[in-house]
């Protein structure tokens, strides 16, 4: 049986009855003293070593929690002590875009020309320099702002007392004196004291590493108890894996276990595959613009050229040749993708996962509300001969209406089947199912009459069993009919049937069940649990296929189950991995098998990780898409974790992308809307590193070749700033369908290739330009500077539509935006050298000879690009944008 979450059930805890329905608390008595309390911190750090009236004092709290009041009054006191989130505020973001060594020596070089007397030059260095750092600011921090937006829709909660009755706040809420209510699925919102506790146990891996559940519970511990032995301790960031409680908060935010740990490390999560490409990306760029500016600085200081006056054209052009609005680009792409995601009921909790969302080639799945309607439907209930017994469904329905450690469908199933009067029943405890044994049992008692039903998989519940009952009260010995009993479970699974085994026995005099008790029990028979196929999933999958996703089916139920369900909805691979198998397999093994099968079946929490590294080892880009409290694991070794909103709290914070549907058809969408933002990303790559590449060679070649600045500073960065404006547009333009059919993944290879290709075409066609200027029209310094910056951005604006498609540039239509900005762009710097702001910047008015020339040089170099596009991706795979 599996744990899923939707609210919270009601908390039981020993001697109190268990109603089906969740219902508020309502606590008599005053509570206005408690806005005078004050909180006691003194001796607090071992909390653990304290009786729980001692804490409570402590903490000014009582049994009954605090009032909304009190909490108000200390949630504004105590919110220091909250963990900051990661990443910088906007005063430190706004710096952040100036802490490039080439602004800082930009800067220099403008306080230098002002110490010359050169205010003008300094001036308008500073200017744009200051307007590209603003532009970058302004771009990042609404990428920030909209991230900030999403992530609020998926906000996890806690279930708090609060003025006499249960209610859910925002799990930062959360104060010291807060009495927490926990059940199955929830995330632990602080450091808390257990005082009152059903069969808890609770997952500490994210903070002690080990891998089994601890079980918890009330009492007072040493002083020097570690960390890993402190029994009566919840801890932040730590999640119930079954059983129920009520916990003081008594450590919160920064001052819990989990904040001192995030403190000295930071939690910045791992580094993303697209984020280590732009990276070692830049780290090439910036290596290779450091040699060629003091290549370049150094031939003009050897030409006899002023030394400040070569500073300056090798530092300005360092801003010009290298992407300096890579990170602002980046960013407010993924944060339009994200927007765009979000409309297709996608919501993206971290930019990065974007580019693994668009390169992931198999998605991993359970089968129970993706594949089916996650609706579970009672069919009946046989005894072990397979007749309809009303004794399984009356001990079934028992089981389920005591149980209180798991709210999940299969009870909920047993008890919208049939209702049963338990009046007169009491509940004597419960041993709660755990992913071991697979196994339910709640001891009641009637009449005097004490018994424990137990409920779970067929196997497991055989395996405590040694008699079997059937439909008219005849005993057998168990052995006798156990083959019967598993020819029909292998009929029902085979039926698209889930079979489960209910037993019971006698519990005599007993105070409290436990798993020991489990054994020498009676079968009584069959569950028989169906969940039909969504409609339409079929499709969805072939819709999956024709992306290049392959889909894997990782589920609990049994392979004959698994594979009937899988037939349905569409998959017909032949590969079925069960997990006895996989836990017989060496790592390698699993990693040459896993690409060829389909369905995972019988697999145990621990083996989806497995599954995952494997497939990756393999040289996949994995997805996986779970919802429950055993899928938190897998989904931080996935590639990109995926979850749905009605997820548990542990799931969703684990995950990298929350569904707001769980339905593989809005994942479609959204690996789509994916897809364009990361197309659109790797189109600025692409222009930017191949524009800025030829302007380094077409520097580097024609300095020793003439006696002045092909370029004065000033104009090298307006060059900068004009042709950055249409790519800045790219967030906006349209990707080819083509583009977004299969996974793409980051290649800094191609990109370097594209780079050197396309990069040494535009350099010749500015060496056409340099022929036209000096050899036709013999133009002066300030003429050459003018013709040669005005072909230069025209072209770069142009070029822009050509690069950004695959196809020939007629056939596939730029965005709006991207083609009025292309268009400006093109107007101003034909009329800018008229005008008084294009003479302070030092252009001349051309003549007409030359823009007839420029016209044509213009034309030639888009006709050569379409032709190297051609014969470029015509020997590669569809990488490049």
């Amino acid at each position: 049986m599996g744990a899923s979450r939707g609210r919270h059930p009601e908390v039981s805890f020993p001697g109190k009855p268990v109603r089906a329905a969740r219902r508020a608390r309502s606590i008599s008595g005053t509570e206005s003293a408690k806005s005078s309390m004050v909180v006691d911190e003194r001796g607090m750090a071992d909390f653990w070593s304290l009786d729980a009236a001692d804490v409570l004092r402590r903490t000014g709290s009582d049994r009954r929690g605090l009032t909304g009041e009190e909490a108000r009054r200390r949630l504004a006191l105590r919110g220091g002590r909250a963990i900051r989130r990661s990443g910088q505020g906007r005063l430190g973001l706004l710096f952040s875009q100036f802490k490039s060594p080439i602004i800082l020596i930009l800067a220099v070089a403008a306080c230098m020309s002002a110490s010359l007397g050169q205010l003008t030059d300094a001036l308008i260095i500073l200017t744009i320099v200051l307007g590209s750092g603003l532009l970058g600011f302004w771009q990042e921090r609404g990428a920030a702002d909209a991230v900030e937006t999403l992530l609020a829709r998926v906000r996890i909660k806690a279930a708090v007392l609060r003025d006499g009755s249960e209610a859910e706040i925002p799990a930062e809420e959360v104060v010291t004196g807060d009495l927490v209510v926990l059940n199955a699925g929830d995330v632990v919102p602080a450091d808390c004291l257990v005082l009152e506790s059903t069969d808890l146990h609770l997952d500490e891996a994210t903070l002690t590493g080990e891998t089994f559940p601890v079980e918890k519970a009330t009492g007072r511990l040493p002083e020097g108890t570690a960390l890993g032995r402190r029994s009566n301790c919840l801890f932040m960031g730590t999640h119930v894996v079954s059983g129920c409680a009520k916990a003081l908060a008594v450590h919160i935010g920064a001052e819990t276990e989990f904040g001192r740990v995030s403190g000295r490390m930071g939690r910045e999560r791992p580094e993303a595959e697209f984020e280590r490409g732009v990276r070692r990306f830049g780290y090439f760029l910036m290596q290779l613009t450091l040699i060629l500016v003091l290549v370049i600085f150094a031939v003009n200081v050897a030409l006899g050229r002023p030394a400040l006056d070569a500073l300056l054209f090798s530092t300005a052009l360092a801003v010009g040749l290298t992407p300096q609005l890579l990170p602002a680009i980046v960013g407010v792409n993924l944060a339009h993708g994200a927007r765009e995601m979000a409309k297709q009921k996608v919501i993206v909790k971290r930019l990065a996962s974007i580019e693994s969302f668009g390169s992931m080639n198999v998605l991993c799945s359970d089968k129970t509300g993706t594949l089916t309607e996650g609706v579970v439907r009672l069919q009946g209930a046989l005894d072990f001969a397979g007749r309809p017994s009303q004794k399984v469904l009356l001990h079934a329905f028992i089981n389920a209406s005591f149980e209180a450690g798991f709210s999940n469908p299969i009870d909920e199933a047993v008890r919208a089947h049939r209702s049963f009067d338990l009046t007169g029943f009491r509940k004597l405890g419960e041993v709660p199912y755990d992913f071991v044994r697979k196994r339910l049992s709640v001891a009641v008692e009637r009449d005097g009459r004490r018994f424990l039903v137990t409920k779970g998989a067929l196997a497991n519940v055989l395996e405590a069993c040694t008699r079997a009952e059937g439909v008219g009260g005849e005993v057998v010995e168990l052995a006798s009919v156990r083959p019967e009993v598993e020819r029909r479970y292998a009929e029902l699974g085979g039926g698209g049937f889930r079979a489960l085994g209910v037993a019971y026995r006698d519990f005599g005099t007993e105070s409290r069940p436990t798993r020991s008790h489990e054994a020498d029990m009676t079968f009584l028979g069959f569950l028989v649990l169906h969940d039909p196929p969504k409609t339409g999933i079929d499709a969805t999958i072939r819709e999956l296929g024709r992306l290049g996703i392959a889909l894997k089916v990782i589920t609990g139920d049994n392979r004959l189950v698994a594979a009937t369900v899988s037939k349905l909805v569409g998959l017909t691979g032949p590969g079925i991995l069960t997990g006895p198998e996989i836990a017989r397999m060496s790592d390698a093994a699993l990693t040459r098998r896993v690409s060829e099968v389909e369905i995972f079946a019988e697999i145990e929490p621990n083996q989806k990780e497995r599954i995952l590294l494997a497939l990756k080892k393999a040289g996949n880009v994995v997805g996986y898409l779970g919802d429950g409290i055993n899928d938190a694991s897998a989904l931080h070794a996935a590639d990109v974790g995926i979850s749905v909103d009605s997820a548990v709290d542990v799931a969703k914070e684990a995950a990298d992308i929350v569904l707001l549907e769980k339905d593989l058809g809005v994942l479609v969408e959204g690996v789509r809307e994916g897809r364009v933002a990361f197309a659109n990303t790797l189109k600025y790559v692409y222009m930017a590193t191949s524009a800025n590449f030829g302007n380094m060679l077409s520097m580097a070649g024609l300095s020793p070749l003439i006696s002045f600045l092909p370029l004065l500073p000033k104009q090298i960065l307006f060059m900068n700033l004009l042709t950055d404006l249409p790519e800045m547009a790219i967030a906006t333009d349209g990707v080819d369908p083509e583009l977004t059919e299969q996974p793409r993944r980051w290649d800094v290879g191609d990109i370097r290739d594209f780079m050197v290709v396309f990069g040494a075409l535009s350099s010749l066609f500015d060496f056409a330009t340099f022929g036209v200027l000096l050899l036709a029209l013999r133009a002066a310094p300030g003429e050459f500077r003018t013709g040669w910056f005005v072909e230069s951005v025209i072209s770069a604006s142009l070029i822009v539509l050509v690069i950004r498609t695959r196809r020939p540039f007629f056939a596939s239509r730029p965005g709006r935006t991207l083609l009025a900005s292309t268009a400006v762009v093109g107007l101003v710097t034909l009329a800018l050298p008229y005008t008084s702001p294009g003479r302070a910047l030092g252009f001349q008015a051309l003549p007409v000879g030359f823009l007839l020339a420029m016209g044509a040089i213009v034309a030639s170099y888009v006709a050569a690009t379409e032709l190297a596009k051609r014969a470029f991706y015509g020997r590669r795979r569809p990488h490049a944008p």
